[in-house]
């Protein structure tokens, strides 16, 4: 069964899912870790799926370090510009061994590489390919997900896995991910 999280109720088998499940509000967007904590103290009390959004890696680690947490979705979402000779992709394997511990998903957001224009989406997708590798090193689960705004940014579980492949997940990860984890809307 794949949990599909939208914002209307969509024809799950249209995009090769056996279900859709409509959650709403789990998804924590905060600049401050202090606010977000909060929130996911909140939540947690509700027993619901919680999903915090990628900062810096100092956001990060502190997100990773809460087990209540479920999924970090995009932690390659940082201001920090990347150095001369080295990317800047929101984890490392300190963060990656802590997600490990604590069984937290790192989360990919299709809808943030599609909204991207050329060059910075080109910029995006090699700091996806740097978390892929990392997680894949570390053995840590990933989910691929899209916070899609309409039904026709929404993509079928094959692009998606397509998708994984290229960006280099092996094969049963790309699977996982993709039917295991969740579509975020």
């Amino acid at each position: 069964m794949v949990l599909e999280l939208v914002r209307k109720e969509l024809d799950a088998k249209k995009f090769g899912f056996d279900k859709c499940l409509v959650i709403r509000n789990n998804l924590i967007v905060e600049q401050n870790y202090e606010e977000a904590r909060k929130k996911i103290d909140k939540i947690s009390k509700l027993q619901k799926l919680i999903i915090v959004q990628g900062r810096d890696e100092e956001f990060n680690r502190k997100v990773l370090e809460n087990k209540k947490v479920n999924i970090l979705l995009n932690p390659e979402n940082t201001n920090k510009g990347s150095s001369l000779f080295q990317r800047n992709s929101g984890m490392n394997h300190v963060l990656c061994r802590i997600a490990k511990e604590n069984d937290i998903a790192i989360g990919i957001d299709l809808s943030e590489i599609i909204k991207r224009e050329s060059k910075e989406r080109a910029e995006y997708i090699a700091k996806v390919m740097q978390n892929i590798m990392l997680c894949k090193k570390y053995k840590v689960r990933m989910i691929m997900t899209t916070l899609a705004n309409s039904e026709s940014e929404l993509r079928n579980s094959y692009d998606m896995k397509s998708l994984c492949l290229v960006l280099g997940m092996d094969t049963k990860m790309a699977k996982d991910a993709v039917e295991k984890g969740f579509l975020l809307s």
